[in-house]
């Protein structure tokens, strides 16, 4: 028991991860989780999802604050307006290459697997399309009409826009704005700390996780569309190990095998979550703390990469555009290719931060190229556990532009990222007895002088 308690948080979650897939898989196999069993009942949708659902929730929770804060100091610690635009503009054009890099990826791979030739249409789901807002209504909508409300809903684009706003009119205040500086870069370090409290919890979440998702969804689905299932499982891993590690090593001369190990936390977060917005406090901590990158560009790389990269989804685009063609007998030809990888490009734009982008996205695509968007429905059964992939991708990616990015602007701390303990925890909650006292003694005078 002690092991287990002196293990990094790391090797927790890798723990609670494979004890979730394993539990999942004999309750599974073995059926006992049939409706209206106690098993089914009581634990897979009783316990194990309030505890899921709690845990994700403070998740979300955090998220709103922690970018509006973290994105402040971030703001307030550059304290040049032309470095902020750097690099912004050096994050959107690196998401965009990567997106178009996967996008490519994924058909190439397809092409060549072929998955869904002399395939049958089993599948009786139905699947609508919705629409998705024009590329003109998504710039406009940036702008927060009402920040509380952006906060509440958790509009990424919106809170980055104020957060940004903001500082720069606090930049301009100068002197005076200096308590109110301190104070934002109090409480983000504060917010910092609640996400140590939730992660504290994260092992036992994961596993209760993990072990309702496999319980629930089996394998059988995965068999029957296993050509589906292996070109899109090799289409994400070669973006993510070839193209991601290459460019991070191209762009930063450093070791992507340790690069990789430091991730392996907010990936198993991402895996279990299936949600860039919700792995964001996870995905800033480890790229802070344990890659080296600064707060000043961390702070707007992350949020602004869960929002915009679609580097997982727009693989599956490819891999889904090849699959329902070959089953339907559609040649899209090298015209119909092309139109895939720019529309995928476009709609990574125009649907940002809208709730089930991946299919929005996967919709457009289809009626692009003339196919029937009902053969969405097909690939339906097996997108859940596969979107849990496509998420690892996608904050892998964010975490990776956010490094190259940093390293641009000398905002790579390099002894950081070389030490493999640096930010390393064990994910045990201490508090300090001189905090406590010293901040015990500050409301008593303050209450005194009353």
């Amino acid at each position: 028991m002690q092991k287990l308690k002196d293990m990094s948080l790391t090797a927790k979650f890798l723990f609670s991860m494979l004890l979730g897939i394993i539990v999942g898989l004999i309750i599974n196999y073995t059926g006992i989780n049939y409706e209206g069993s106690f098993v089914n009942e009581y634990i897979i949708l009783g316990l194990f999802t309030i505890i899921a659902d709690i845990f994700i929730t403070m998740l979300k929770m955090l998220v709103a604050p922690l970018v509006l804060f973290s994105l402040l100091s971030g703001v307030l610690g550059i304290g040049n307006v032309n470095t902020l635009g750097k690099v912004g503009l050096k994050s959107f054009a690196l998401y965009i290459m990567t997106t178009a890099l996967a996008i490519a990826t994924a058909i190439g791979v397809a092409l060549i697997i072929n998955p869904g030739v002399g395939a049958e249409q089993t599948s009786t789901a139905e699947f609508t399309a919705k629409e998705a807002p024009a590329l003109s209504e998504v710039l406009i909508n940036i702008v927060p009409s009402n920040i509380f409300e952006a906060l509440t809903t958790g509009n990424m684009l919106q809170i980055i826009f104020f957060a940004i706003f903001f500082g720069i009119a606090l930049l301009m205040v100068g002197e005076k704005a200096k308590p109110i500086a301190v104070g934002i870069e109090v409480i983000n370090e504060v917010m910092m700390n609640m996400v140590n409290m939730v992660m504290a919890i994260g092992p036992y979440a994961v596993f209760a996780i993990l072990t309702k998702a496999v319980a629930m969804l089996g394998f059988s689905m995965l068999i029957e569309l296993s050509g589906y299932v292996f070109t899109l499982v090799l289409a994400l891993s070669i973006h993510l190990l070839v193209t991601q590690m290459v460019l991070f090593k191209l762009f930063t001369n450093l070791n992507p095998i340790l690069f990789l190990k430091k991730l392996r936390a907010v990936q198993v977060f991402a895996f279990s979550t299936s949600s860039s917005n919700a792995t964001i406090p996870v995905t800033l901590q480890t790229v802070t703390g344990k890659v080296g990158v600064d707060n000043s560009v961390a702070s707007f790389t992350v949020p602004f990469g869960a929002t915009i990269n679609m580097d997982g989804t727009a693989i599956m685009q490819g891999v889904a555009t090849v699959f329902i063609a070959n089953m339907y007998g559609v040649e899209l030809g090298l015209t119909g290719y092309l139109t895939v990888i720019m529309m995928s490009i476009l709609a990574s734009i125009g649907t940002a931060g809208v709730p089930g982008v991946g299919l929005i996205m996967l919709s457009m695509v289809f009626v692009q190229v003339g196919l029937p968007v009902e053969g969405i429905a097909i690939i339906l059964g097996v997108d859940r556990l596969l979107d849990m992939l496509r998420t690892v991708v996608n904050v892998s990616g964010d975490a990776t532009v956010s490094a190259i990015v940093a390293n641009s602007e000398g905002k790579l701390d390099k002894t950081i990222f070389n030490n493999p303990n640096s930010g390393v925890t064990t994910g045990e909650i201490h508090i300090n007895q001189n905090s406590e006292d010293i901040i015990a003694d500050a409301i008593h005078n303050t209450q005194t002088k009353k």
